[in-house]
């Protein structure tokens, strides 16, 4: 290359940094030198987790984690990241225990066959871990690293959640269509609730007064009224646990995203094409939406105002406004957006798509691609965590 050649050169170089560099002023916070935030991404394929530097958009590295990692959750009291490893249908899984501060696999905590997700009590001092394979769930402490009990459940636990007020742990059980409910203090099933069909998704409201739970297998929500609290809406505290109502929605609903002040459940009807939409404290279902080919993932915008659906079968996100009970938007991004995370600070949205094997970043402001991030193979889950060092 000669003289003539490397100045146009440079001078294209110059202008997209100072491009870059006036957008990132305008488009994201300012953050202190002491801050870190990083989204992770757990690769099924390659047994790897991928991280992401948040602050400076931009892949930090990749890290082995173990065979078949399928879930990936952030802690909230400490800087810790927790990877289900599902291992080999006839091996034993584990959970890698990741330290966020210098991105490294801290420790390997085995658990049993086949596990699938994980959820965190209210001080992140215990998990609970389903194993679909041997039809339990681990109770593990994360401070000792390592398994204090094992509770029997139903066929195949996929999914499960821990009451706000910590003292239930809500469980889908796909193959065995019920939703059991665990007592953390005695630790066992106090209560099966069955008529669930492929039960694959449970959330539990932030009053902890009920669960709700989506039967994949048909197109049914289960609503159960709580034991063990106070602040059901009635007023009154509740002795046992009760099935509530059995809430008709879509075909095939997979997922559901709580809006964060509890009010409305949003139902991922991936056989429909559609969502639905729950009123939590009346168990009325509003309506169903269009929304893409096979919707398999709902996330809510932090202010309670914006639905994000990832379409598995498709290379969009859409965008429902929850006020307004309609789409406003589609984003595009990569192909099969499976899983979604905000950003801390809410700036950013990542999405996860499963079928072209990367990261979507999307400006939350602008609702448009930022830019697209590689991933391992098949990746299949996302957690975010941002703290500051000493």
């Amino acid at each position: 290359m000669n003289s003539k050649q490397v100045a146009p050169v440079r001078m294209f170089a110059f202008v997209v940094a100072l491009s870059v560099s006036g957008c990132r002023a305008h488009d994201f916070p300012q953050f202190q030198p002491n801050y870190r935030e990083y989204a992770y991404v757990s690769n099924g394929g390659s047994g790897t987790v991928s991280v992401y530097d948040v602050v400076n958009v931009r892949v930090d590295r990749e890290l082995p984690v173990g065979l078949n990692p399928i879930s990936v959750t952030a802690s909230n009291t400490r800087n810790e990241i927790y990877v289900v490893n599902a291992g080999s249908p006839s091996g034993q899984g584990s959970v890698a225990v990741l330290n966020a501060e210098n991105n490294s696999v801290a420790a390997q905590i085995p658990v049993h066959k086949l596990p699938t997700a994980l959820a965190l009590d209210a001080k992140d001092d215990l998990a609970y871990v389903s194993n679909s394979g041997s039809n339990t769930v681990s109770v593990v402490d994360l401070k000792a690293r390592r398994e204090l009990a094992q509770i029997g459940v139903g066929e195949e636990p996929a999914s499960l959640r821990v009451a706000p007020d910590g003292k239930t742990v809500a469980v889908a059980n796909r193959a065995g269509n019920s939703v059991s409910i665990i007592d953390t203090a005695t630790r066992t099933v106090r209560a099966v609730f069955e008529g669930c069909p492929g039960a694959s998704d449970v959330v539990i409201l932030p009053d902890s007064s009920k669960a709700f739970a989506a039967c994949s297998g048909g197109n049914q929500v289960m609503a159960i009224l709580l034991a063990h609290t106070d602040n059901h809406p009635d007023g009154h505290a509740i002795e046992t646990d009760r099935l509530e109502s059995l809430l008709d929605v879509g075909r095939g609903p997979v997922q559901l995203a709580l809006k964060p002040d509890g009010g409305e459940i949003f139902v991922s009807n991936s056989l429909s094409n559609s969502i639905s939409e729950i009123y939590a404290n009346t168990d009325d279902v509003a309506g169903a939406y269009i929304m893409g080919a096979e919707p398999v993932r709902g996330l809510v915008s932090a202010d309670n105002s914006l639905l994000y659906v990832g379409n598995l079968h498709s290379q969009e996100v859409m965008i429902y406004s929850i006020d307004d009970g309609k789409r406003i938007g589609h984003i595009h991004v990569g192909d099969g957006p499976s899983a979604l995370a905000f950003s801390a600070e809410g700036h950013l949205l990542f999405v996860v798509d499963a079928r072209s094997g990367d990261v979507a970043v999307v400006r939350t402001a602008s609702r448009s691609l930022f830019t697209m991030l590689p991933a391992g193979r098949s990746p299949n889950a996302i957690a975010i965590k941002a703290f500051k060092l000493p």
